[in-house]
């Protein structure tokens, strides 16, 4: 791959915005595993190796199994996902693909049944958030970590 820029270090002002985002999540009433579960499925939906390989690690760091990881693209077709990541999971397919028909009725009476307002407004924005980091790293062409 090309060098391309580094925008941490060429727009440092755009990074602390970013970090801003994370910090209000880190805060957020959303387990970690779900927003890793997040992290990981946007990225995958997204091409981003770099965020791919580092949330999976974050991840298995937390607690997350192999199993769930390598299931987490057919999480439709598996029970190891609860309902309530069922709902998280295809509210972050529907935001990600926002071109699709967006976030679906059905989704968000879906996310009612299981989730105060609080709760999805955090939802929606950890996954608006990873897709502008994935957006970054892909754009700039960030590499997974050896």
């Amino acid at each position: 791959m090309e060098k391309r820029i580094n925008i941490n270090e060429i727009e440092p002002q755009a990074y602390k915005a970013m970090y801003a985002l994370e910090g209000y999540l880190a805060a957020s009433q959303l387990s970690k595993t779900n927003k890793e579960l997040i992290k990981i499925r946007t990225s995958q939906i997204n091409g981003c190796a770099f965020c791919i390989d580092m949330h999976t690690k974050d991840a298995l760091k937390y607690g997350e199994t192999n199993q769930r990881i390598f299931l987490l693209n057919a999480w439709r077709e598996t029970n190891l996902f609860t309902e309530e990541e069922k709902v998280i999971l295809a509210i972050t397919e529907e935001i990600t693909l926002i071109h699709n028909h967006g976030l679906s009725d059905d989704t968000y009476k879906k996310a009612e049944q299981f989730f105060d307002k609080n709760t999805i407004a955090q939802i929606i924005m950890a996954i608006v958030t990873i897709n502008a980091w994935n957006r970054i790293a892909v754009s700039t062409q960030l590499e997974p970590a050896k």
